[in-house]
């Protein structure tokens, strides 16, 4: 019977394309055709587990692992994190901040995905098994999942979704009838008083960030993996859901970009992709949903915003570190980008989704890719922009620079903020976010913090005060973008966040000299004199020539010079703390940036200034001939 509505439900999916939606489905037409909720698991799997991989696929998926030497060394990799965590206690309910049970949920899901695929892979060994029961037996006699931070609850059900199905066969029934208790308590009627809008807690909902793709896909697993013991609970549950993940996939568009930055996009693609997955292997169909715009192309988004080092530029609240993305290993095989895998398979620490994904690329197939890379991209929606010297070279130049919508969750006061690495050495840095935890750190306060004002970025700062330095509901642009060989540049017209102060703001940021030094040049008009800062945030060493035109700067072993070109009759660099100026807030418990030191310049009294800054960096620490860089204005660019 099963195989029947299968292939019934399927020719209607396939006919859709040529037809009209039927009644009670909720088409869309960027992507994603929702059937109603009592038809939406009609193509369900009978067997387990159907979660990400379909029943007896773990059999050839192990001679796969074997044949492959890549694998084979991410396997014992992950074998050895699985024995670490036999002997380790099982996980308790702890909120140590008061807040969040989100380490738990998170440390949770990481153990059972480990412990179920080394469980398969190992042959069935009993003490994988056994010890991934002993974490979730503990789990399931927590008191709840924390709804009130509901990333824990979609979290915890995902790990407990994976656990049911991929174990399934080796459970018993009593302990099959302890989780799917646990999951349906604790997980899914939460989200389906959320989807209804009966609890407070569920607000995420109607969101359009990260925590709709999280919360949506831990869920959508749940129920997936019950929706044949429980169709009714968990078919409202998936239509709901889908309805919701239209409001965050629809930010893809229209180039891949992610406007919380590529750490945030690293979180709500995970479950994005495993939602999407999920979905495909439990049903058979992903609803068309992989083809919203955008999202075939998002994993350039942290190839592009991964600089030489390896370092993300990152802009909001997300730290710098590697983007390591199992979920690039999907998407390439999805949209037969094969630069995605190869990305992720230099970057990965392996988890138990780089095993099941991982991608083999023909070398053929990784060096068409590579000659397709361009050296620049622009980002739409987000307005990013990053440029850089090449693809290869450790010590290749590279800057990042944004302007953006100061109202996206997550966001800073830093429309014009800029990266610069070169020399293998990252110059100019984003602080990145403080901590969660700080008074209103996402309410009345935010605009408080040092981190997540326009003076804590490398950004301009007019007329400082009291109130936020930039408008918190200011989206500014990148107006115009021009890529050779020898040259690459982009400028922002800035001037809505900071149209209380000035009648145009702009930036214009390029790499010129072949690719060898930066320019940074900002044009400014007021009504009025304004007091005008220019701020760069560093962790290297500064030294200030007599008169204050230009510095040098030193970081491990390396240098780069600042020069001041422009304005000619006035202005010099200083070197200051990383800390609020005099005028500015100093709420207590913030992050006190020890090690970081800020390039300034300081303008006072004047009603328009045009500041042009050029960066060269010393190459095998020789400093290069003088060359002599013409100031000409932005409109001449």
């Amino acid at each position: 019977m099963m195989r029947i509505r299968w292939f019934r439900t399927s020719l209607m999916i396939v006919l859709s394309a040529c037809a009209s939606p039927a009644p009670g489905r909720v088409p869309s037409p960027a992507g994603g055709d929702i059937p109603p909720q009592e038809d939406i698991l009609n193509t369900l799997r009978e067997k387990h587990p159907r979660l990400l991989i379909a029943s007896g696929d773990f059999e050839g998926f192990g001679r796969r692992v074997a044949d492959d030497p890549v694998l084979r060394e991410w396997a014992r990799q992950l074998r050895e994190r699985a024995d670490r965590v036999l002997d380790r206690p099982p996980s308790r309910y702890e909120i140590p901040d008061g807040k969040r049970l989100l380490s738990t949920s998170r440390r949770v899901l990481d153990r059972i995905y480990t412990l179920a695929m080394v469980y398969h892979l190992s042959g069935g060994e009993a003490r994988y098994r056994d010890r991934a029961w002993a974490e979730l037996e503990a789990a399931a006699a927590f008191k709840d999942w924390n709804p009130s931070h509901f990333l824990d609850t979609a979290e915890m059900t995902h790990a407990f979704a994976i656990g049911y199905d991929w174990f399934y066969r080796d459970w018993s029934e009593a302990q099959r009838a302890v989780l799917r208790e646990a999951m349906i308590t604790h997980g899914l009627r939460p989200a389906l008083h959320s989807y209804r809008g009966e609890e407070r807690y569920g607000w995420w909902v109607r969101s359009r960030h990260n925590w709709n793709q999280v919360c949506n896909g831990g869920i959508a697993l749940g129920a997936l993996a019950l929706g044949d013991e429980e169709p009714e609970l968990c078919g409202e549950i998936l239509h709901r859901g889908l309805q919701s993940l239209r409001r965050a996939m629809s930010r893809f568009a229209p180039d891949g970009a992610w406007a919380e930055g590529p750490g945030y996009w690293n979180y709500a693609t995970s479950y994005n992709v495993v939602h999407l997955a999920a979905l495909q292997s439990a049903l058979g169909t992903d609803f068309d949903f992989s083809r919203y715009e955008g999202f075939d192309r998002t994993g350039d988004f942290p190839i592009y915003l991964t600089a030489p080092t390896g370092k993300t530029f990152n802009f909001a609240d997300g730290g710098a570190r590697a983007i390591r993305a199992p979920q690039l290993f999907r998407l390439a095989e999805r949209f037969n980008r094969p630069l995605y895998a190869r990305y992720q398979q230099r970057r990965a620490q392996p988890t138990a989704l780089d095993l099941l994904w991982y991608a083999r690329w023909s070398e053929e197939a990784h060096a068409a890719t590579a000659d397709d890379e361009t050296l620049d991209r622009y980002f739409r929606g987000p307005e990013v922009v990053t440029m850089r010297s090449g693809w290869h070279d450790h010590g290749a130049s590279f800057i990042g620079f944004k302007a953006g919508d100061n109202k996206v969750n997550h966001s800073h006061l830093d429309p014009g903020t800029f990266v610069l690495e070169a020399l293998g050495e990252r110059w100019a840095i984003d602080l990145g976010g403080d901590n969660y935890n700080l008074p209103a750190y996402f309410g009345g306060r935010r605009w408080t913090y040092y981190r997540l004002r326009a003076e804590g970025h490398n950004t301009l700062l007019i007329n400082p005060g009291k109130g936020p330095d930039q408008d918190p509901r200011a989206a500014t642009a990148i107006v115009e973008t021009r890529f050779t060989p020898v040259r690459a540049q982009a400028i922002a017209d800035l001037t809505p966040a900071y149209a209380q102060q000035a009648s145009s703001v702009k930036r214009g940021v390029a790499l010129i000299d072949d690719r060898s030094r930066v320019l940074i040049q900002d044009e400014v008009r007021a009504n009025e004199p304004i007091e005008l800062w220019w701020f760069m945030h560093t962790r290297a060493t500064v030294e200030l020539s007599g008169d204050g035109r230009s510095a040098i700067l030193s970081l491990g072993g390396k240098r780069l010079e600042a020069h001041l070109l422009a304005p000619t009759g006035g202005g010099r660099f200083e070197v200051r703390e990383a800390r609020p100026l005099p005028s500015s807030p100093r709420p207590e418990g913030q992050n006190a940036n020890r090690g970081v030191r800020k390039l300034a310049i300081h303008l006072k009294g004047v009603p328009e200034a045009r500041i042009a800054v050029v960066l060269t960096p010393w190459r095998e620490n020789v400093r290069p001939r003088d060359k002599v860089t013409e100031v000409t204005p932005l409109a001449e660019w």
